[in-house]
Formats: structure tokens, sequence, C-alpha cells
């Protein structure tokens, strides 16, 4: 077949020479098929088909595994008796997990006994321990809050003199054990923020020993019941200017000279609110402030509360008091058991009030809540019926007969 001389001169230089048509039905339908575009539209359609077919028909198990397993049922095999073990190895210990249930049933025993249980550092309930059982005899606390002297303020539960002149410091404090000879007060003061050291003065000092808190902590409230379910009585310290403020700070709410009558009365409440069943209130700090006209409204304040006031001692004793003029029960600690931070000077002076309560009758006592004078006080401690000598509670010196304080408010 030849081309014409026109196709040659006006067919496109560089394509090859068209395709001549198919000339049957089949092969222009087998043509229309190569086409790329079409080809891929027909295998679109064959798929979503048959996913069509999978909808509509089901198929649950289509694309998962399978496989036979032949199941042999066989005779129970009967496993010899263990040998019986002829030696108790004395070393062999229960597993882990059953030595951890011990320890947490004997956790829980001691909780609900309601005894106070003393142990070494680092022992747990498992190891050797110091059960303190108190006598049937043994003084209980009043519960606190008691309604008859508490009312609500601004700042939470206050307490208030009751009718028939009810005073918190009669109605919480721990009543005096029967006995006879010298007596010796003992109040253990900056408590209720480090609660290693708070429990550890609740747990291991005698009953007797007064425990007082600071008002700060979110932790003050629940330690001083803590406290009182030991059978300490407590004491709410109150943070007061002293002579060397601001360089020693007792913290926030203190109460200053410098402050007029209404804002001390506002700091003062705040205070007191931190926690119910205290019997008074012991300074926290508070030189200037003990010395100062201001503090006569904060002692009036605090008598007519039904409280008293305890100082510890610890600052120089002022020359000139405020007024009392609401005769609200003072006393003041003889003796600071810590003012030297050291073993052979705590022994030393708890040897002085021995001395003071064996030619007075009668003495108060103040320390810190630190580990050592804990230590030194319960070694103190242990024999001192033997001794002829008795610890009372540091309320004596408040609510006890003119004999029986350290300092009268009149």
């Amino acid at each position: 077949m030849t081309e014409s001389t026109d196709d040659i001169l006006t067919r496109p230089l560089g394509l090859p020479e068209a395709p001549e048509p198919p000339a049957g039905r089949f092969e222009r339908l087998v043509a229309v098929l190569r086409r790329p575009m079409v080809a891929g539209s027909a295998i679109a359609i064959a798929l979503a088909g048959s996913a069509g077919l999978v909808l509509l028909l089901g198929d649950p198990q289509g694309g998962e595994p399978r496989v036979e397993a032949k199941i042999t049922l066989r005779e129970p095999s009967i496993r010899p008796a263990a040998p019986i073990p002829t030696a108790v190895d004395p070393q062999a210990t229960a597993p882990a997990p059953a030595a951890s249930r011990l320890q947490r049933s004997a956790e829980e025993l001691e909780t609900a006994s309601g005894v106070t249980v003393v142990r070494p550092a680092g022992s747990g309930p498992t190891d050797a321990v110091l059960i303190r059982i108190p006598p049937p005899t043994a003084p209980r606390l009043a519960p606190a809050p008691d309604p008859r002297i508490s009312e609500t303020g601004r700042h939470g539960l206050l307490p208030k003199l009751g009718e028939g002149r009810v005073r918190a410091l009669d109605v919480y404090a721990r009543a005096e054990e029967p006995g006879t000879g010298p007596r010796i007060a003992v109040v253990v003061t900056g408590l209720g923020v480090g609660q290693a050291a708070t429990a550890g003065a609740t747990a291991r000092l005698p009953a007797a020993v007064s425990l007082a808190f600071l008002p700060y902590g979110g932790e003050a409230e629940r330690a001083a019941a803590r406290a009182r379910d030991a059978g300490h009585e407590v004491f709410l310290q109150l943070p007061m200017e002293p002579f060397d403020y601001p360089d020693s700070d007792p913290g926030p709410q203190t109460l200053l000279t410098a402050l007029k009558g209404p804002e001390n009365a506002e700091r003062l409440a705040w205070a007191l609110a931190r926690f119910p069943g205290y019997v008074g209130v012991a300074n926290f700090m508070g030189s200037k402030l003990m010395a100062d006209a201001a503090f006569e409204p904060v002692l009036r304040e605090i008598g007519a509360r039904g409280l008293g006031f305890l100082d510890d001692g610890t600052g120089p004793k002022p020359v000139n008091l405020p007024a009392n003029k609401s005769r609200t029960p003072i006393a003041r600690a003889e003796i600071v058991l810590d003012a030297t931070p050291r073993a052979e000077a705590i022994d030393a002076a708890l040897a002085q009030a021995e001395a003071r309560a064996r030619a007075d009758g009668f003495v108060l006592v103040s320390t810190s809540g630190s580990v050592l004078s804990v230590d030194r006080i319960v070694r103190w401690a242990k024999d001192l019926d033997a001794r002829g000598l008795r610890l009372v509670p540091a309320s004596v010196a408040l609510r006890g007969a003119r004999d029986k304080r350290v300092s009268t408010a009149d």
C-alpha cells in the first residue's frame, strides 16, 4: 500500500504513522479496554463490586487465620506426694506478700487498740516494741470542741467563757493524778510544724507532759487532736514580737507593738481559731510585746475567753509587766531545759528542776520539741516515781491554788 504525496507532506514530522482503525466489533472493544484510563476505571469498578458483595453477603471470618487442632483426651496422671521435710530451716521466712499482709494487719491492730506504741527508729510493727497501756485510773481528756465553751467567729471556731463561768482552762485540762511528793510540770513547745518531731513527742513522752502547738501548717489541728487522744493537754502558741524583730520573725499574723488594738485583736482571733481543745495560750517569742502596753488588751481577751497564759521563759523576764486588770491566770516557766542544746546541759537542767521541786514543792519547766530534748526527758522520767517525784500537767500552774502557781494574776 502506498501513501499519497499529500499525506506524506501534511503529517507532522517525528510522529509514527496513525494505526488503522480496527475493522471488527470485538477488535474495537479490545482497543477501547487497552486505553489506560478506561482500564483503571474498570479495575476500580470491579473492586467496588467485590467489596459490595462482601458487605451484602457477609464473611465474618474473612481475612482471619484458620487453624485446625486435634484434641486428644488423656487419663489424668497421678502426681507423687511431696516428701515430708525432716527438719525446719530456722532461716525460712514467709514470702514478701504474706509479710506485707502481716505488717498491715499489725499496723491496723495498733491503730485500733488505742494504746501508744513506741519503737526504735526504722523498725516495723513486727519488731520488738514498747507498748504503753494507760492504767484504768489514768485521766481522760474531755472531747473537743465542747459546745458549751465554743462559738463561731470570722476565722472559725473560738473558745468562749461558758455559762456559770465554765472555762476551757478547766474543761480541757488533764486532771492531776493522785499522789504525794514534789511535782514537776513540763511543757514542750514548737510542735505541729515538723511532723516527725511532733509524732515522736506525742508518742514517746509521758502523758502528763503538756504539749504546745504553733498555729501554722495544715497538720496543726490533726496533730493537736492526736496529742489529746494520747492524753496530753495542749496549748496554743501565739506568735508575738521579739526585741530583735524582724531579724527574728515569728511568722505570719504576728502580734506587734506598732499595730493598733483592733489589728492585734484580729490576728489573735485568727490564731485562736486554728484548732480546738487547748487549755491556754503560750508565747512564741514575744519578749518585746509582753513588756509593752500593747499586750494588756491581748491578755484581757485571752482571759475573757476562759484561757490562761503561759510564758515559756525563753525571753528575759519583763521588769514592768503590763496591767492585768482582767486577772487572767498567768504562769512563767522557771527553767528552760534546752537553753543550751546539749545532752549534758539538758540533764543538768533536769537535775536543777528536781532540786527546785524538792525545795518549793512545784516547778514549771519548758523545752523545745527537738529529738534531743525528747530523748533526755524520756530517759529522765523512767524512774521518776522511784525518786519520789511526780509529773503533773502544766495547767496546774494556772488553775491550782496559790501555792501551786509559779506566778499569780493578782
